[in-house]
């Protein structure tokens, strides 16, 4: 029994230590069964395992995140176990929209809520290699209780991976002071043709539409000397062709990210051998294509990019038993 207590806050441990560091906040209770409000669903309670929030950017509106935290072996992995855990979770998601327990015990006051859910799916043995998506694939979504207007998403090993990547890198680089803290770093949402960003000083969250995407980008305020921002951008395509370099080019620019005094840096896990070179050539094709001079040229060499640390991601159930003897 301790053995699936310590293997079951694995997987809780790493969505808290993994979603502070892209500004989400934990709310309410966790491991919380509330009341089913739906007389057509089998169960009388839900599970809320943990409920994250953040605000949103181009919205005055805050999403909240219930999630389902599973902690598996890699032979708990397959596809009846994901589809089964999906079910119940849009299940759960459907009734939290209309469930007075599960909104009293998490929802903030004169806040407008957006409620989804994510289905975190840890492998705790680290062994996991197989093609994940190819079991979300085959999820019948239509037969899913989602709500219209609701999402439901769902993080495998391999993106928990990337992701706890991504967050021990901004960690490392925080450390070694060639990022600022916290509370002056913030992921980058630009105003769009049709959408503005309503909240820039709140909205600093990554979103889930961001970190299940190509990219993130974080800007952030640098220490010191003449450069007024920063950005970070994490690329998890491996840069295999040149025509993706040239669409991140291309929003590179479009957004004006990279000025003057702003220093841009492309950083990736594992990528393709000739991916450094690849992205070379992407600007100057790209530069060729758009007739643009030699200062477009510079500025977009002034870009690093660079390889981050490959991490194993596996946490000790001894460790995790021991902090909470």
């Amino acid at each position: 029994m301790a053995e699936t207590i310590n293997i079951t806050k694995m997987a809780e441990r790493l969505s808290t230590e993994l979603f502070n560091d892209f500004h989400w906040e934990r709310v309410g209770p966790a491991n919380a069964n509330w009341e089913c409000a739906d007389e057509h669903h089998s169960e009388k309670t839900h599970p809320s395992d943990v409920v994250f929030y953040y605000d949103n950017p181009y919205a005055l509106s805050r999403t909240y995140v219930t999630c389902d935290l599973k902690s598996y072996a890699i032979s708990s992995i397959t596809k009846s176990a994901i589809a089964i855990a999906a079910t119940r979770l849009a299940r759960s998601l459907s009734c939290a929209e209309n469930s007075a327990d599960w909104q009293n015990r998490y929802l903030h006051q004169n806040v407008s809520a957006e409620i989804c859910a994510l289905l975190f799916v840890y492998n705790h043995d680290g062994d996991y290699d197989s093609n994940f998506q190819n079991l979300v694939s085959s999820i019948d979504y239509q037969k899913l209780e989602v709500p219209p207007g609701s999402k439901l998403f769902v993080l495998g090993p391999k993106d928990i991976f990337w992701l706890n990547n991504v967050r021990y890198d901004i960690v490392y680089m925080r450390g070694k002071g060639e990022l600022p803290p916290k509370q002056k770093c913030a992921f980058h949402y630009p105003n769009l043709v049709r959408k503005k960003n309503v909240q820039p000083e709140k909205a600093k969250a990554a979103t889930l539409e961001m970190l299940t995407g190509p990219w993130i980008i974080m800007e952030y305020q640098p220490l010191t000397g003449a450069v007024r921002r920063g950005f970070l951008i994490y690329y998890r395509p491996r840069g295999e062709r040149i025509e993706e370099f040239l669409y991140l080019i291309d929003h590179i620019l479009h957004y004006q990210i990279l000025d003057e005094d702003t220093d841009v840096h492309i950083k990736t896990i594992a990528p393709d051998p000739n991916s450094h070179s690849r992205f070379a050539r992407a600007i100057d094709q790209y530069v060729h294509e758009h007739a643009a001079g030699e200062e477009l040229k510079q500025r977009l060499e002034r870009i690093k990019f660079s390889e981050i640390s490959n991490l194993r991601l596996k946490f000790s159930e001894d460790q995790i038993g021991m902090e909470n003897a």
